[in-house]
């Protein structure tokens, strides 16, 4: 009788034994890699409301008078118009993951730096907490950790988390010089013995189109191309993809150009995604996260932002990958702020993003529970 009783123990503590791996796998992650995009400068108002016609019907802000951009862009119809403008985003994203930002909802995303501007706006983003020393976008190298950096330094991912920016001073606030990790800021070169047709042609090609914005700051195209030759012929594991278009054209008082460039953003976005769904290295495994780094003023001073112009810390936020619940639009009311992403973006990975003698923003718990 005892045997019995001690073998049927036995059988259930094996059984146990033969399941734990199987639970433990079935809590894991499974994103193992994440494409981080900044838009620069978008505002929340055209991504969840459309074009704006009291700006689209203003001559002062479009380069001529053709009803084109009506046809493109306008319609009545709220959810028309926001899906001509942003097709992928309100096609599939907002059926596969996640908006955070429209403030009509009550769900509000933040900047929480005082200066909203576009270094500190990025500085916040990547390390997770504001410092206040950093309020210039002429500030020097950032001394401060940020998550790229805590990502690169983990088992599995040494060398395989790259940047691919728009902007010089991208790569003071990464402190590129004192980084193992590949920064491509303006106007270098993807390098390499052995590189792939299209990584030649992305090389070459930033060089050859009119530098519109100054020696600062490479065109978002040239960035694109850049980094989609570059995942696609090496892998890396974490991408930071850093787009400036829309907040040149938004300074410049170009509002269709504003919208054209938010149009191919979304292409590009559609377009890397769907190519890297196609690649087994990253289908069924990788979360993309787009955010700007600060918002704009309404009215007439869209063009403008700053901390003396309201409205212009007021930001968004999306989010599709495995790990995401596809929720949509967020209609929880609700405050959030940039200092979270970093901490979300690593724990997306299954890491726990910390920093020495820093309080870094809390986990956005609604991007990760499954």
């Amino acid at each position: 009788m005892k045997l019995k009783f001690f073998s049927r123990i036995a059988t259930v503590i094996l059984g146990l034994l033969f399941l734990l791996p199987h639970s433990f796998a079935q809590s894991e992650n499974q994103t193992k890699n994440v494409v981080v995009i900044l838009i620069d400068g978008y505002r929340w108002e055209e991504l969840f409301k459309g074009a704006e016609f009291d700006l689209l019907n203003n001559k002062k802000y479009n380069p001529d008078d053709s009803l084109e951009r009506f046809k493109k862009f306008w319609s009545d119809n709220l959810d028309e118009r926001r899906e001509k403008l942003m097709p992928f985003t309100w096609n599939y994203i907002a059926k596969h993951g996640q908006l955070y930002g429209n403030r009509d909802l009550g769900n509000d995303v933040n900047v929480m730096n005082p200066y909203w501007f576009s270094y500190p706006g990025r500085a916040e983003i990547l390390s997770g907490f504001v410092d206040t020393a950093v309020n210039s976008n002429e500030y020097p190298d950032n001394p401060n950790t940020n998550v790229l950096e805590f990502i690169n330094n983990q088992k599995g991912y040494e060398g395989k988390v790259v940047t691919f920016a728009c902007w010089r001073a991208t790569g003071r606030c990464l402190h590129k010089d004192k980084r193992s990790m590949l920064i491509n800021v303006p106007w270098e070169n993807i390098q390499g013995n052995h590189l792939t047709e299209t990584e030649i042609l992305a090389n070459e090609m930033q060089h050859y189109i009119p530098q519109i914005f100054g020696d600062d700051e490479r065109l978002d195209a040239n960035v694109y191309a850049l980094a989609k030759s570059y995942i696609m012929a090496s892998h890396p594991k974490v991408t930071y993809i850093d787009f400036g278009d829309t907040d040149e054209y938004g300074h410049a008082g170009k509002y269709e150009n504003y919208l054209e460039d938010i149009h191919n953003l979304d292409a590009m976005i559609e377009k890397l995604w769907n190519l890297m769904q196609q690649d087994k290295f990253y289908k069924n495994n990788t979360t993309f996260y787009v955010v700007p780094d600060h918002g704009r003023g309404v009215g007439a001073q869209w063009t403008d932002h700053g901390s003396d112009v309201p409205h212009s810390n007021e930001t968004w936020f999306m989010v599709m990958g495995p790990d995401t619940k596809p929720m949509g639009e967020m209609k929880i009311q609700e405050q959030i702020f940039q200092t979270q992403y970093a901490k979300t973006i690593a724990k997306i990975l299954g890491l726990d993003y910390k920093v020495a003698g820093k309080e870094t923003g809390k986990v956005i718990k609604s991007v990760v529970e499954k």
